[in-house]
């Protein structure tokens, strides 16, 4: 059989809830020309059979089970793997639109020297899929290392599509990594002078945890740090932390953590360099004032008025 142009790639970790809608997201694709690799990281929930169960009723869905290893090797597994042009990768509580994996083709069809694209995604309540509280900015430039290390606007990795040819010669994923081995990646990639190119549409919906914990804000910061140091030589971050300082105050808002902890980055950030914080003085005033309120706000008001 002729490769897919697509390989959707999924790590699995104890994901049972919400495993059957992400896998048919996938399934529910207009472009249909893909396989998807399912990797069981060593779940102790009922994921692995149920994944097993979806994949007696289509072909295109490969399982494989293997001890628990954490996301970057069992992506960077995947990928040695696969066996499309493409890689798509997800993560197995996120959610693709129907025309996800159609536009990003129609893109890398149309110019071959983008070698990596992100799309807007939209964060959600876990259960309100149809209701985004707010959705992530998409650059109509390629991606410079500053944006990416400032903000990342590709976000997730459930918004990332990529050359395999590409990901492959670049060794994948950091595996000593357990935070932003993505955005790592991504600078890693932008630096070796690769372009990414975004598509202003709304194509993933990114579940937010309902107890303010699917992100890990310190870990996000410390691995911003390292990645940071890798280049430091070369460029002066100083304006760039402040400006992700303030997107953790601003996923800290989103994320219904609490409110001491939004307030903590954005006074860190302004501290940091007050002209990167306010680099879009809109989304700086919003960030700080925001922070400050919530203060006083109960929790489920906060996530109301703070999307």
């Amino acid at each position: 059989m002729p490769s897919p142009y697509f390989s959707v790639i999924m790590p699995v970790y104890n994901a049972q809830d919400h495993l059957r809608e992400t896998v048919q997201s996938v399934l529910d694709q207009s472009f249909t020309d893909f396989e998807m690799i399912m990797i069981d990281d060593g779940s102790s929930d009922n994921s692995l059979a149920i994944l097993l169960e979806l994949a007696n009723h289509d072909d295109r869905l490969k399982v494989i089970s293997k001890n628990n290893q954490g996301v970057s090797v069992t992506r960077n597994m995947a990928a040695e793997i696969a066996s499309g042009k493409f890689l798509a990768f997800l993560d197995a509580d996120d959610i693709w639109l129907p025309e996800k994996l159609a536009t990003h083709y129609a893109l890398h069809h149309r110019n071959a020297a983008i070698s990596v694209s992100y799309a807007k995604i939209a964060f959600v309540e876990p259960d309100y899929l149809n209701s985004p509280r707010t959705y992530s900015t998409v650059l109509e430039h390629p991606l410079t290392i500053n944006e990416i290390i400032s903000e990342n606007p590709v976000c997730t990795t459930s918004n990332l599509v990529v050359s395999r040819i590409l990901f492959i010669a670049s060794g994948g994923f950091d595996e000593s990594m357990t935070h932003a081995e993505d955005q790592e990646w991504l600078a890693r990639i932008v630096y070796d002078g690769h372009i990414i190119c975004g598509i202003d549409k709304y194509l993933v919906d990114y579940r937010l945890s309902p107890d303010g914990l699917s992100i890990n804000l310190p870990a996000m910061y410390d691995g911003w740090k390292l990645i940071a140091h890798q280049y430091s030589a070369s460029e002066d971050f100083k304006y760039s932390e402040a400006i992700f300082l303030r997107y953790l105050s601003r996923r800290a808002l989103r994320s219904g953590a609490p409110s001491k902890i939004a307030l903590k980055y954005a006074i860190k950030g302004l501290s940091s360099d007050s002209q990167g914080f306010f680099n879009d003085k809109k989304r700086g005033w919003l960030t700080l004032i925001s922070a400050g309120v919530a203060m006083v706000l109960p929790r489920s008001t906060r996530l109301h008025i703070f999307a």
